[in-house]
């Protein structure tokens, strides 16, 4: 078979998929997208991703690679973000393999994009320690350590200052303050200075779709540690979770 999968990406208000290449990590097909539905429960994300899926081309047959904001340990996801709760604790993996007739590997989604940019991005071929985080509703982290993935980390949940720090540095919150990028900067600062300190990693990596404005506030961090916007943006969680499809399965 082919070094191909198929990659879909699960958030709180789109689901995307594409069929991948998971040598080169190129899409060979258009990247459909699809409203998450409202409540986003197990029952309608799956007719979501039926759907989806019929409309790739030449898909019959390979794996597909699902990631999802939740923890996810064997394919069953243990946490629930802006999704139903319904999502917690259900064998995700059997859910969506009954719905797609074919064999299905579900990820965190920050663990996708990490993925992503450690075999086809920013990390590629970086030894040592990189940490992915992506900045939007809340803040995702993805640990790799020599190219290969520490799953689950949810270092967007540091407690600093009392609080959730998710709730003052994602992208979310810039918005819904009216931050300038001067002041979220300032917010981002204690955040990653937090990671490193903790971390000491060699490389971050910076995800999202705020990443296409790196020059806004990256520059503005005054870190030890290397700072880089991520490559693969909006296709990342596409790539990884097939690069995990792929690699999961045995042809």
């Amino acid at each position: 078979m082919a070094k191909k999968a198929i990659g879909i990406d699960i958030g709180g208000t789109g689901i995307k998929g594409a069929l991948v290449d998971v040598r080169t990590g190129t899409l060979l097909s258009e990247r459909l997208r699809y409203a998450t539905p409202e409540g986003g429960s197990p029952k309608e994300i799956a007719a979501v991703l039926r759907d989806l899926n019929s409309h790739l081309p030449k898909a019959a047959g390979l794996p597909v690679g699902i990631c999802f904001p939740a923890v996810v340990k064997d394919g069953v996801t243990k946490s629930a973000a802006n999704v139903s709760k319904e999502w917690i604790d259900l064998d995700a993996d059997r859910l969506f393999e009954k719905e797609l007739k074919r064999t299905v590997h579900v990820l965190n989604d920050a663990d996708a994009a990490g993925l992503a940019e450690a075999k086809y991005g920013a990390a590629k071929n970086t030894k040592g320690l990189v940490v992915v985080v992506t900045l939007g509703t809340g803040i995702g982290t993805a640990l790799i350590y020599n190219g290969k993935l520490i799953p689950n980390a949810e270092l967007g949940h540091l407690e600093i200052d009392g609080v959730d720090y998710e709730s003052k540095a994602a992208y979310l919150a810039k918005e819904r303050e009216g931050l300038s990028w001067d002041q979220w900067a300032q917010r981002l600062q204690k955040y990653f200075g937090k990671l490193e300190a903790y971390l000491t990693p060699d490389l971050f990596i910076v995800g999202g779709g705020v990443s296409k404005e790196h020059e806004q506030f990256l520059p503005l961090l005054k870190l030890k540690t290397r700072i880089v916007p991520a490559t693969n943006r909006n296709s990342a969680g596409i790539l990884g979770a097939a690069y995990w499809a792929k690699k999961h399965t045995t042809d």
